[in-house]
Order: structure tokens, then C-alpha cells, then sequence
């Protein structure tokens, strides 16, 4: 019994497509909503939620109906056709009011240091270095005049992005930061209350694109179990996760050759970006649709269940065979999913708020560093699935969860003010280990979830874990966002090293989902972690 990997990439091409479209809504649009519309991080971090809270009541919804279905094409397969055709539509439509917003900020998106309050008295208190601008001969009174009126005067228009530190090296000028930055966001903000139509439109757009993704996720997570037999299941999963890391990373990449990352590029038009973006989902579609045969592989999957004896037993009424958990096991169940809560909380924290931290805090491109996590997490896809089934699950998501902790430890300690080459090379290094990190945790978890399952309520148990991921993500962009807004931008990866923390001290007392698999005969057999 052998796992047939190449059905299984082709399969793979619906997860390439979903994670392409989310690596790009995760990186670019809370810099819309911050940058174009002014929100501020709480707000932001609320929207940004939006598409858990949504997958928490459609995933399981559609999944159900999918599974009720029966068409000459499949079961799932017609909602991923539909659903990626919407969304990717959808996805360049957004753009439309992205570049409406633009338009009626142009004034402060033309030249850097153009961009202040309408009333800089409230930044001139909070921050000390606009005592700077006393130095460059700016009158106080100066403070009481509306933004529009301090558009294009020398005092202004003269900070720049960039200045040379003590070492010689190119670093974010602090006062860019501090001043800048959140002036043109506030000019932004009052320039979305005086005419809040282009945010309405992006939140409907916003909206019904959630809508389109969440009614084919869940079909598409189903087609893997529907065509390939238990036994094997884990390590298809896998094989999906490396397709499904291999569309972020093409993002990534295109996000590098735009500049979507980089700080000068904070009011950039991303008409292009989004249509390429759903050029790649629509090519990850037809690659599907000219491969993939979901009625004759599904029938397949079911002869060789029948032929391996793999059916799930009946009792004597003719209901499909469950046990009910022990009380020890009651507990390591809780203790995994309050486990799963808590580094969820961490690691969503960090990707949802990256993007603008980068340009924010340390002008560096959000692109590298995300892509270097990303290909770091391939990487360790294959070893970490050798050393599971030699070491066990509960030790190696622990190692993965102290890796992970303290990379977002060590990155606490990166700012504005670190010399360039330090940021170059040590925060790309920190998010290397964090990938490690997270496909270490990754491939274990959800395997030691779905080990306490019997007969057929291995959906059950799914849905368990899949909640309690998606509540995670929920709270953690609200959260996370208050402590941005209302202590500082430098929170944000303390906060993360906290929570994941936790997620150490509750896996470290379970005691049951760890099981050790046989030895496996190949590379690949072993990226699964077993089953």
C-alpha cells in the first residue's frame, strides 16, 4: 500500500491556489486598511478576523453540503471551480477601491515627508522628536494649522526616509516613524470620515470575497480523504501542505519584484499585484481541472478501503463504532487544543501584523523575511517527518514550540535604530528558525488530535482542532492590535514569545495522542509523522 504522490500534488493544486490567495490577503490588506484608509491596528486586527469568524460558520456548512452532492464532476469539485473563479474576480476587484482611496490622498502619497495630522498637536506631545522641527525653524503655531495648509512647506517635506547611523550604515529615520508615518495615516483616517464611500465599497467587496473562499475550503480539505485511504491520509497531507507553502511562496516572491514590502512604497497601487495573484490561483485551477478525476479516484479509494478490510465496523443497531475517551484522555485532549489556542495566538499575531511592523518599525521588505520562513518551513517538512516517527509527536512539537518562542524572543529585540546589517541578517535568520519552528508544531498536531478518535467521528475531532485554530485567529488580531495601538508597536513579538510559552507549559502535561510509527521505508513515507 503506497501513497500515489503524484495524484496527490495534482490534488494539491486547490490547496496552491488557497494559499496563494491568502499569503496575499494576509500581507496586503491590513496595509490597505492602515496605510490607504487610515484604521487604526484594533480596527484593523478586527477586519482581519473576519475571515476565521467566517470559516467557523461556512467551512463546516459547505463541507456538509458538499458531502450531500453528487454530480458527473464530484462531490467538491464543483465548489472549487466556482468559488476560485468568484474569488479571484473578487480579489482584483478590491483594487478598484483600493485606487479610489489613492486618488484622494495623492497629496500626501506623492513625496515622502509630505504627509501630516490635520492638527499636530496631539503627535507633538506623545512624541519628543517633533522637538526636532523646532531645530529646522518650525514656528510652534505651526501645530494649529490644518495638514492641507502644511502640504509642500520645506520643514516638512525635508525628514527623510532614510539617514545614516553611527556605524555608516542606512537605517529608518526615527523621526519618519514616529512622525510621519502616523500623520499620514491620521490625514488617511480624517480623509475616510469626511468621505467613507471607497471604504464601504472595499468592505462589501471585502466581505463577499471571505464568502467565496469559505465556500470552497472545506470541499477542498474533504477531496484528500475522499481519494486516498486512511492509512496514507497523514502523509498526503503533507505532501498538500508543501504544495499549499509552494503558492505563499510564489506570492512572496512576487511581492518582492512589486516592493510591496518596502517602506517607501506604503501608497503603492496594487491593480497589478491582485491580478497576478489571481492569474496564479486561476492557473493552480486549470491544473486541477486537467488533472484531477474526482469520481473515478474517490471510487478507487473506496475498492482498495473494501479490499483492505478498512471499513469502519458496526454494533448491533448498525451505527458506526465509537469509544468514549477516558478521563486522562479527556484531559490531554483539552490540553492539545488549549495548546493549539496558544500558539495559533502567537504565530497569526505575528503573520497578521508583519507586513506593516516591516515598514513601521524596521523599514526592512516584509517579503524576504516571510519567504525565508516559508522555505525554511519546506525545508524541515522532510526531516522533522524521519525524526517524528523516531522521536514521537509530544517531543518534537515541544521543540518546535521552544524554536518558534524563542525566534519571536530574539526578533523582540530588532527596531528601527539596529544597524542595517544586524536587520539584514539576523531578523531573516530568526524567521528561518520560526519556519523550522512552525512545520515542526505543524505536522504533529494535528495527528495527535485525531489519534484519540475512533470509527467514523475522525470528522469530529477534526472539527475540534480546526476550531480551536480558528477561534485563535479570531481574538489574536484584536488583541494584538490593542497592544499595538495603545502601548507600542514594539509588543508585538513579545507578545507572541508569551503565547507560545504557554502552548509549551499545556502540551508539556499531555499524555496521550503520541503514538510512534513504524520505521518508514522512504523519505517521503516519513513526512507525515505516521498514522
Amino acid at each position: 500500500m503506497k501513497l500515489n504522490y503524484k495524484r496527490t500534488i495534482f490534488v494539491g493544486f486547490a490547496f496552491f491556489l488557497i494559499t496563494a490567495f491568502w499569503q496575499a490577503y494576509d500581507t496586503i490588506i491590513p496595509k490597505i486598511l492602515t496605510d490607504k484608509f487610515g484604521l487604526a491596528q484594533t480596527l484593523s486586527g478586527a477586519i482581519m478576523a473576519l475571515d476565521n469568524i467566517f470559516a467557523l460558520v461556512l467551512l463546516p456548512v459547505f463541507g456538509a453540503i458538499s458531502d450531500k452532492v453528487s454530480s458527473r464532476f464530484g462531490r467538491r469539485t464543483p465548489f472549487i471551480v466556482v468559488g476560485s473563479i468568484v474569488a479571484a474576480v473578487l480579489l482584483v476587484s478590491l483594487s478598484v477601491a483600493d485606487g479610489a482611496q489613492l486618488k484622494r490622498i495623492e497629496a500626501v502619497a506623492a513625496t515622502e515627508g509630505e504627509a501630516y495630522t490635520e492638527s499636530l498637536g496631539a503627535i507633538w506631545d506623545a512624541n519628543p522628536s517633533v522637538k526636532n522641527w523646532q531645530e529646522q525653524g518650525l514656528d510652534a503655531d505651526a501645530t494649529k494649522v490644518p495638514l492641507q495648509e502644511l502640504i509642500g512647506r520645506e520643514e516638512f517635506t525635508a525628514i527623510p526616509l532614510n539617514v545614516t547611523d553611527a556605524n555608516g550604515d542606512l537605517t529608518t529615520n526615527p523621526d519618519y516613524s514616529n512622525i510621519v508615518v502616523p500623520a499620514r495615516q491620521a490625514y488617511a483616517a480624517a480623509t475616510t470620515k469626511a468621505s467613507p464611500a471607497p471604504l464601504v465599497i472595499f468592505m462589501v467587496l471585502l466581505l463577499l470575497t471571505l464568502v467565496a473562499m469559505g465556500t470552497f475550503r472545506s470541499p477542498a480539505v474533504a477531496l484528500m480523504p475522499d481519494v486516498t485511504v486512511k492509512p496514507l491520509r497523514s502523509k498526503a497531507n503533507a505532501v498538500i501542505n508543501l504544495m499549499g507553502t509552494a503558492g505563499g511562496i510564489l506570492v512572496l516572491l512576487l511581492g518582492t519584484v512589486f516592493g510591496t514590502g518596502k517602506a517607501e512604497n506604503a501608497l503603492m497601487s496594487y491593480t497589478t499585484f491582485f491580478a497576478i495573484v489571481a492569474g496564479i490561483m486561476m492557473v493552480g485551477l486549470a491544473l486541477f481541472l486537467f488533472k484531477v478525476r474526482e469520481p473515478r479516484w474517490a471510487a478507487e479509494m473506496q475498492a482498495e478501503t473494501d479490499r483492505l478490510g478498512l471499513d469502519v465496523k458496526e454494533d448491533e443497531d448498525g451505527q458506526a463504532e465509537t469509544r468514549t475517551l477516558s478521563r486522562a484522555e479527556r484531559i490531554s485532549l483539552f490540553l492539545i487544543l488549549a495548546s493549539v489556542v496558544f500558539w495559533f495566538m502567537g504565530y497569526n499575531a505575528v503573520t497578521s501584523k508583519y507586513s506593516v511592523y516591516a515598514s513601521t518599525v524596521l523599514n526592512v521588505d516584509y517579503n524576504t523575511t516571510l519567504l525565508i520562513a516559508q522555505a525554511a518551513a519546506i525545508v524541515a517538512y522532510l526531516p522533522v517527518g524521519l525524526l517524528s516517527s523516531k522521536l514521537g509527536r509530544k517531543k518534537m512539537i515541544l521543540g518546535g514550540v521552544v524554536i518558534l518562542g524563542a525566534s519571536f524572543f530574539f526578533a523582540s529585540f530588532l527596531s528601527s535604530e539596529s544597524p542595517a546589517m544586524v536587520k539584514g541578517i539576523l531578523m531573516p535568520l530568526l524567521f528561518a528558525t520560526a519556519g523550522i519552528g512552525w512545520a515542526t508544531i505543524n505536522v504533529n498536531s494535528y495527528p495527535m488530535v485525531v489519534e484519540l478518535s475512533r470509527g467514523s467521528n475522525v470528522g469530529k475531532y477534526t472539527g475540534f482542532y480546526y476550531t480551536a485554530s480558528m477561534a485563535a485567529q479570531v481574538i489574536t488580531p484584536i488583541l494584538s492590535g490593542l497592544f499595538l495601538d495603545y502601548i507600542s508597536w514594539r509588543t508585538l513579538f513579545p507578545y507572541a514569545a508569551v503565547f507560545v510559552a504557554l502552548a509549551f507549559v499545556t502540551m508539556f502535561f499531555v499524555r496521550h495522542g503520541d503514538v510512534k510509527p513504524a520505521a518508514k521505508q522512504t523519505v517521503l513515507d516519513g513526512i507525515g509523522g505516521g498514522d
